[in-house]
């Protein structure tokens, strides 16, 4: 690693990494989440719709559209960060770590739901299906 040091021979701090307006901008827009990319993209089309159909193509193009990485990508910053008192840093990941024990125990419970109720459609299904063969079978007997 390089020293920078100022006009006066005093030492700098080192110099930002060179990135294109674009980087900059994309960067700018995932701090601000997926509606600050929809709110470019619908000023976009205000302004020259090719514009806004070519955000709107790299927002596809780079999943931006569909996945939540841009808040993703922000919640992992904040969460991992640290305040500075240990005892609130200790409060702060067990809570998160109760709270995520929670979701997946909620999200079992919803599963253990939806194949309850998926069982009952199917038996519903199967009994609806066995009563025309029933009487059919009734009636030609007869």
């Amino acid at each position: 690693m390089s020293d920078t040091f100022s006009a006066q021979g005093l030492p700098s701090a080192p110099l930002p990494e060179a990135r294109s307006w674009f980087a900059r901008a994309e960067a700018w827009l995932d701090d601000r989440g997926k509606g600050a990319w929809i709110a470019a993209m619908v000023l976009g089309f205000i302004l020259f719709w090719p514009i806004g159909l070519a955000l709107l193509a790299y927002m596809i193009w780079s999943k931006r559209m569909f996945n939540s990485s841009c808040s993703s990508r922000r919640k992992t910053r904040s969460s991992s960060r640290s305040s500075g008192n240990s005892a609130f840093d200790a409060y702060k990941a067990d809570t998160l770590r109760r709270l995520e024990e929670e979701q997946h125990a909620f999200e079992a419970f919803l599963q253990r739901l939806r194949d309850a109720k998926d069982k009952a459609e199917f038996d519903q299904f199967m009994d609806d299906r066995a009563r025309p063969t029933r009487t059919e079978g009734d009636s030609a007997s007869a």
